[in-house]
């Protein structure tokens, strides 16, 4: 079975290292928004201490760390954003609630049928969601501190693990 030539290419640890170069100058550029050549320089060291990191993790001779999502990702960063704009408004309601409904519990997620890169995904976005903390990732487990029975159940119910796991479906 012959490979798509994108997928010849990102096959090559350069192309990776070329690629994952340009993002991360992208990122450095559009976060910072200024053009100073002090930090500029700055920019540039971050982004080639960031290469040679990754570089040393084996980040560019391993399958299993390559960029392999497809274009639904940009369609997960939008539910994602979505999703902590909510939880956002209900940890703000619990907090400035006169009476504190605060339920803290926690939770074991499996996440056997997830990659490790995708079990690192997952945990990132529970924790980038106000109200969740990933406080271990274990074994295929995943556990979670939830500031309310709400999002304990909101994560129980495994929307937000679902949606990893379709990541890197076509």
């Amino acid at each position: 079975m012959s490979r798509s030539p994108a997928k010849a290419l990102l096959a090559r640890p350069l192309w990776r290292a070329i690629i994952l170069s340009v993002f991360l100058a992208a990122a450095w550029l559009l976060w910072s928004g200024l053009f100073k050549p002090l930090l500029l320089m700055l920019g540039v060291l971050s982004c080639a201490l960031t290469l040679v990191v990754v570089h040393r993790m084996g980040f560019f001779r391993d399958e299993s760390f390559a960029f392999q999502y497809r274009p639904n990702l940009l369609t997960f960063w939008l539910w994602l954003g979505k999703e902590i704009v909510i939880s956002s408004l209900q940890v703000a309601r619990v907090v400035l609630s006169r009476n504190l409904r605060v339920e803290p519990q926690t939770l074991t997620l499996d996440v056997r049928n997830l990659p490790p890169v995708d079990q690192a995904l997952l945990g990132n976005s529970i924790t980038l969601t106000p109200g969740t903390l990933t406080l271990d990732v274990y074994k295929d487990r995943i556990l979670v501190h939830a500031l309310t029975a709400e999002s304990a159940s909101g994560l129980a119910d495994g929307d937000m693990q679902r949606r990893v796991s379709e990541l890197r479906k076509g």
